[in-house]
């Protein structure tokens, strides 16, 4: 039984605190209870002392403590908690404030800042003006309407299939120096520290992309397409030439797992009858790891070894894995599996487990290997993290494939995540309950995955992938 894929919901969390409101709390309780919670349950706290030093810790919570006292709502609290989390490590973990949604009057209205402004005003206002913000911009279930006020933009929602967010809401504001707040579909703000523009039609916020309705300015063909990989929400796959494809892939997530699948399945003669492929993971922040497991056999030329995980077993730990008990499409086989890693994990309580006894590495044997692709690119970047590093693990053993681009985020020895709730009900805690077995001789995690060839700042972001290709066709 293949254990390493039982427990697949390996989903990268970046550090975040998040409330639209701002009600009063006890952070000093609050924080008792997720030192506590971390300190029993987590995977990576061991090994996060041994990387700093139990003197630096004590320190560490002595100083964060003092700020409890100091904080007296949720997103106050929420920011210092999470800087007791960073000193583990930079992500894979998350201390969110429980919130539903926009706060009402006595009377039952909403009182969520809203600008009252149709379509037609915004239309009238962009074609007299040069500047590159104000208009109308689409971003997910969103139409958005940009208007300045004063020195600062705000982004009015005039059309939304999320039910909360109604017309003439405030989705997100922009500051004179760049910076601002996205709030997210629950309400929650999303601080961002620098906006951008890519070309004349997006606009990045952060780390959200909104793509122009009106008015309708044209970019360079380069620029476009860069836009278009960068804003895409699904995979694609899109010809470069005769000898070289490109397959694009936004996110591991296990919802897209389909999407890659059959995405896969429809272009299979074309990918291996081309000589060259280039895979674009940049921004992919993680997933799932059976999300990639069709793409394996088109990089494939020799046994990939997998290196094990170990979860930790604990009372709360396990109830994750309980959960899975309770999914209605859950097969008698799979419910038999869970059952059985459920026994051992209660039986070795306050211990690592290796759920594939006393293997450490796993082999991945295939019948083939594919005349084509021949050559195989894997562009990455800094916010590769989770998932997508054991893709890049996986695929660098191949002697097709090469990685370009930067650094990657290392963020996968310590990793499945658990969310649980505080007594109070105030905040939500996601910690991790497995560790990797490469730990200590080859740690990701604070270090990331070097590229074979590094993209260096001379090469700006929209002509990484012309350059990949150069090379590649040589």
């Amino acid at each position: 039984m293949n254990y390493r894929f039982l427990v697949i919901w390996i989903i990268l969390i970046f550090p975040s605190y998040s409330h639209a409101q701002q009600n009063k709390c006890n952070c000093e309780e609050n924080f008792k209870w997720l030192k506590d919670t971390f300190e029993k349950n987590d995977a990576g706290f061991e090994y996060g002392l041994q990387q700093k030093s139990k003197e630096a810790y004590e320190k560490h919570n002595t100083n964060i403590l003092q700020k409890t006292r100091k904080a007296t709502t949720k997103d106050e609290c929420a920011q210092v908690m999470q800087d007791w989390l960073l000193f583990f490590r930079k992500a894979h973990f998350s201390i969110t404030p429980i919130n539903n949604g926009a706060e009402t009057n006595n009377k039952g209205e909403s009182s969520w800042h809203s600008i009252s402004v149709t379509e037609e005003q915004i239309k009238n206002t962009s074609l007299n003006t040069t500047d590159p913000f104000e208009g109308i911009w689409q971003t997910g279930a969103y139409t958005i309407g940009i208007v300045r006020e004063n020195n600062k933009y705000s982004g009015v929602i005039l059309k939304s299939s999320n039910p909360a967010w109604k017309p003439n809401y405030v989705k997100f504001t922009i500051d004179k120096s760049g910076s601002g707040v996205y709030y997210m579909g629950d309400f929650s703000p999303y601080k961002f520290e620098k906006s951008d523009f890519i070309g004349k039609n997006t606009l990045r916020l952060g780390s959200f992309y909104l793509a122009r309705v009106y008015p309708e300015l044209k970019d360079e063909e380069s620029i476009a397409f860069y836009a278009k990989e960068i804003r895409a929400d699904n995979p694609f796959i899109h010809k470069l030439s005769d000898k070289t494809l490109l397959l694009r892939i936004p996110s591991f997530n296990g919802q897209q797992k389909s999407l890659i699948d059959t995405l896969l399945g429809s272009n299979d003669k074309l990918i291996k009858a081309t000589e060259n492929l280039i895979i674009d993971i940049r921004n992919n922040g993680g997933g799932d790891d059976v999300s990639y497991e069709k793409i394996i056999p088109y990089l494939y030329t020799n046994p990939i070894r997998i290196i094990n995980m170990e979860l930790l077993s604990t009372p709360l730990n396990n109830k994750r894995m309980e959960r899975y008990l309770s999914l209605p499409d859950l097969s008698e086989k799979s419910r038999k599996e869970v059952n059985e890693v459920l026994a051992v994990l209660n039986a070795n309580l306050g211990k690592f487990v290796n759920l594939g006894g006393d293997k450490t590495v796993e082999i991945q044997t295939l019948d083939a290997v594919l005349p084509n692709p021949k050559n195989i690119a894997i562009i990455i970047n800094q916010i590769n993290g989770s998932t997508a590093e054991q893709f890049l693990l996986a695929a660098k053993q191949s002697k097709k494939v090469k990685l370009y681009g930067v650094t990657t985020m290392g963020v996968l020895d310590i990793s499945n995540m658990n969310f649980v709730n505080s007594p109070s009900n105030e905040f939500n805690l996601g910690y991790c309950i497995s560790k990797s077995n490469r730990i200590p001789d080859m740690a990701i995690d604070g270090k990331g995955i070097m590229p074979d060839y590094y993209i260096d700042k001379t090469i700006p972001d929209p002509q990484w992938l012309d350059f990949v290709q150069k090379i590649i066709e040589q």
